[in-house]
């Protein structure tokens, strides 16, 4: 809302995340909207966009409800031929994506070329609330006089900017986190699918597991909790009809024994539920 007026454009997957879509809705600008992660979809909205004075491309870069990651490299390639920028939104790669949990454009080498990243210190880095966006400059100082949740909102608590703070330390100090994060998330991702589940997405801590049934992912879930194991039934509405999961999210405080466990447990619910 701060950037675009209706002179922009704005070209946004058609599976981000709802306050993504919301900020879309609330600007002025002329809104396309591509097919998921389909770059020529993508090229061919920048081709007709080329009429307006800005063209922003906004995406996840780890989408939330898949596990899948925004193909940036591509992405940044059409921004430069069409003179657009790009901005991605971290929430779900700050803290763990990346060889040292910078995010997707560090773990698809374009820190360079993406113009702006959102992202919050509500997960990896603390679990509280608040965000934070970086790019050039000119932009932040924009930003700071003309962003409405920012000039009327309260500043963060002190011990939220604490918390955060000391997570970005432990990331800065070194990669051990991240690179722990990955194994993890290839151990439950290699195990659920030699156990013969459909884990959705590709080498990223959101596990989906796909069921297609909403009752069957409910009571999956419910059984799930019933052997100390907390995880997420998820239907329509939240995602389309036919793609009912269970959503895991693998933390860089599971064991490779907490990780086994799970397993075995998906293993005996998915047999006792016919998921197997």
């Amino acid at each position: 809302q701060a950037l675009l007026t209706p002179e922009d454009a704005v070209l946004s997957d058609e599976l981000n995340h709802a306050s993504i879509i919301d900020g879309i809705r609330l600007c002025k600008a002329n809104k396309y909207r591509y097919k998921h992660m389909d770059m020529q979809d993508l090229e061919a909205k920048l081709k007709e966009a080329q009429k307006y004075r800005l063209r922003l491309v906004a995406t996840d870069g780890a989408f939330s409800m898949d596990g899948d990651i925004a193909p940036l490299r591509e992405i940044c390639q059409l921004a430069q031929k069409y003179n657009a920028l790009v901005f991605i939104d971290e929430c779900h790669a700050t803290g763990f994506l990346g060889p040292s949990g910078r995010g997707t454009d560090e773990l698809l080498g374009v820190m360079d070329k993406v113009t702006i990243i959102n992202s919050t210190l509500g997960k990896a880095l603390g679990g509280a609330a608040g965000g934070y966006t970086t790019g050039p400059k000119p932009l932040i100082d924009l930003l700071r006089q003309r962003s409405r949740p920012y000039l009327f909102s309260n500043s963060l608590p002190p011990a939220v900017v604490g918390c955060a703070s000391k997570a970005l330390d432990l990331l800065m100090e070194s990669n051990a986190i991240a690179q722990s994060m990955a194994a993890k998330t290839q151990r439950f991702r290699s195990k659920m699918a030699a156990a013969g589940f459909t884990i959705s997405g590709k080498d990223h801590p959101i596990c989906p597991v796909m069921l297609g049934d909403a009752r069957l992912a409910s009571v999956m879930a419910e059984d799930m909790l019933n052997r100390g194991i907390y995880v997420i039934g998820f239907s329509y509405p939240v995602v389309p009809k036919g793609k009912a999961r269970i959503r895991v999210q693998i933390s860089a405080v599971h064991s490779d024994e907490d990780i086994d466990r799970c397993v075995e447990a998906f293993t005996e619910v998915g047999r006792k539920h016919g998921a197997l």
